[in-house]
């Protein structure tokens, strides 16, 4: 079992910064692709970004030149940089770490405000 622990979200002001991170407990970390997803209130999770065990990178059409995915395989760490943040990034903001096998596991998400 894999267990994904999320931090860094906060309150942050629009065209503001912030970096999350997620910690895997176990696992062979860098044969997953990692990612990250998003859920703001009345609305479907979203795909935010992910990264392949190959170093493929892919983005949601909202946050394409704003954020960055990057990885760490040997401190099992996925991280996620988001720049110039608007209103509409505000949401809970969920690790995902997908398995060769086709398994996914979550994080318990971490809370991304932006408001002035």
């Amino acid at each position: 079992q894999v267990q994904l622990v999320e931090s860094g979200g906060g309150l942050v002001q629009p065209g503001g910064s912030l970096r999350l991170s997620c910690t895997a407990s176990a696992g062979f970390f860098s044969r997953y692709t990692l990612g990250w997803y998003r859920q703001a209130p009345g609305k479907q999770r979203e795909l935010v970004a992910t990264f392949t065990s190959g170093g493929n990178t892919n983005y949601g059409d909202s946050v394409k030149g704003r954020f960055t995915i990057s990885r760490d395989d040997a401190k099992n760490t996925v991280y996620l940089h988001l720049n110039d943040l608007k209103p509409e990034d505000t949401a809970v903001y969920y690790c995902n770490a997908e398995t060769i096998f086709g398994v996914h596991y979550w994080g318990q998400g971490t809370q991304v405000t932006v408001s002035s």
